[in-house]
């Protein structure tokens, strides 16, 4: 086995994969930017979950905001779903696990909030509970999705937006997840704080 050849393969599909997905997505993150910073700016918060990396995701998106991403600012409202054991295994023993996102939305959600909702396949059932969830309190959505939107893509009103990676495969779609959060932080930030460049 060659792994330089095999490492080298990686990379390159990465990047020809965050290459291809600009004209699909760059005016969709456009329209997520301008709706999280409205949102803040209103005073409300960002809710965020997703599983496994999503999980990781969620965390990480909610730290940005929290701390501060690249530039000094005030700290941002944003809460990840996915960091509290006592709630997350409360919820799964006495109800399901189905539920453990949508019971905190139904808890935290204010109308006008924003649920970001990450699923790399569109179908995780916790995922598509809380954007219900969402959708019956007044919550806009914004959902990171790949292959296809999945079972996600049929639940998202007009008022939602929908970043669906164009790709089958899931670190792929997560690699560019994580390049959108980053430009969802720094639109924030520069909506925000009225950065030009």
């Amino acid at each position: 086995m060659d792994l330089i050849a095999r490492i080298t393969r990686q990379f390159e599909d990465s990047a020809q994969t965050k290459l291809a997905a600009i004209e699909w997505l760059a005016t969709p993150v456009a329209e997520a930017v301008e709706a999280m910073a409205a949102t803040l700016i209103n005073n409300g918060k960002i809710l965020a979950c997703g599983n496994g990396g999503s999980a990781a995701d969620a965390q990480h998106f909610a730290a940005e905001l929290v701390n501060r991403f690249e530039l000094e600012r005030p700290p941002l409202s944003a809460i990840a779903l996915t960091t509290d054991s006592s709630i997350l295994t409360s919820i799964g023993n006495d109800y399901d696990f189905e539920q453990i996102f949508s019971r905190q939305v139904l808890a935290l959600g204010q109308p006008d909030d924003i649920l970001l909702a990450i699923s790399t396949s569109g179908n995780s059932a916790n995922v598509i509970a809380a954007i219900s969830t969402a959708h019956a309190h007044g919550l806009r959505v914004v959902a990171l999705t790949g292959k296809g939107g999945g079972q996600i893509a049929g639940l998202l009103s007009e008022r939602d937006v929908h970043l669906c990676v164009p790709a089958e495969r899931t670190a792929r779609i997560q690699e560019v997840h994580l390049l959108i959060l980053h430009c969802l932080c720094d639109g924030i930030d520069s909506l925000l704080l009225g950065v030009e460049d």
